[in-house]
């Protein structure tokens, strides 16, 4: 009973934390028609955005999501997308709920090579016992049919994307974000505008985590703030029950992420799967 409860704990960091890779990857399929008529200037500046951002790579991020739980959770760190997404964050162990797993007041989370990372204390039995390091597989967490769609679609640009090809975004004018002077973007698109990845959201698997927590999607809300560099300094998507919002302090010049040593890594994949079913 104690061990199940640690999964489904720990299980709710994760379905949270997928969001940085489904929200993002919200790709919008590249239909021109859809743009006629639309203000060109707009077109324009999300062009340039999504080429400059796709160029860089990689950010220093802090994203806070929300799972309309009651507590929202910070992630600091690290966010990569120019060579396969991957993210190296910290955050708050008492936020997150995963005091059961780890008594420091931070816990470090990693995502590499399709799977996400938990630095854990050691436990003296089971699954984690002598072992520094959980393993999900993202698989377990949207199901194994639209893991490989979410990876593949992950990187900020895609929302950018979505946004310069709809018709209903709106230029909500300048704003001050972190300091920073930015013009702020805001669309909804719903499922049929998604691409693969809507089909993926909108058909996942009721027994899934990630569908327990956010619940069926219909639609996105994607808000984009660009600043005179043409780099976005905050993203805020809405999907279903889950908000997150990601700010961007400095671009590019990110170490890579690294997977754990597989000595050290208990992969609880299959209790997550068994966690998300009942």
């Amino acid at each position: 009973m104690r061990e199940r409860r640690r999964i489904r704990v720990a299980a709710t960091v994760g379905a949270a934390a997928v969001a940085l890779t489904a929200t993002a990857g919200c790709s919008a399929a590249r239909d021109t028609a859809d743009a006629v008529g639309r203000t060109e200037s707009i077109a324009q500046i999300l062009a340039r955005v999504t080429t400059t951002t796709e160029k860089v790579g990689s950010a220093r991020v802090d994203v806070t999501t929300d799972v309309g739980q009651g507590t929202s959770v910070t992630m600091k760190g690290t966010y990569s997308w120019g060579k396969g997404l991957a993210y190296d964050v910290v955050m708050d162990t008492s936020a997150a709920q995963m005091q059961p797993l780890q008594d420091d007041p931070k816990v470090r989370a990693l995502m590499v090579d399709g799977a996400y990372y938990y630095n854990v204390d050691p436990q003296p039995a089971g699954p984690l016992k002598g072992k520094h390091w959980m393993r999900v597989d993202l698989s377990a967490v949207v199901g194994a049919d639209n893991a490989d769609t979410m990876v593949k679609n992950a990187d900020p640009t895609a929302g950018l994307r979505s946004i310069g090809l709809t018709k209903d975004v709106k230029d909500l004018g300048e704003q001050t974000i972190r300091g920073r002077e930015a013009r702020h973007y805001r669309a909804t698109l719903d499922k049929t505008r998604l691409g693969a990845a809507g089909k993926a959201l909108s058909t996942a698997d009721e027994n899934s985590l990630f569908h327990s927590l956010v619940g069926t999607v219909d639609k996105v809300t994607i808000d984009v703030w660009v600043d005179g560099k043409d780099l976005p300094v905050r993203v805020v998507q809405v999907m279903g029950k889950m908000k997150v919002s990601m700010d961007f302090l400095r671009f590019g010049g990110t170490k890579a992420v690294a997977a754990p040593p597989a000595s050290d890594t208990a992969d609880l994949s299959k209790q997550f799967e068994a966690a998300g079913q009942g």
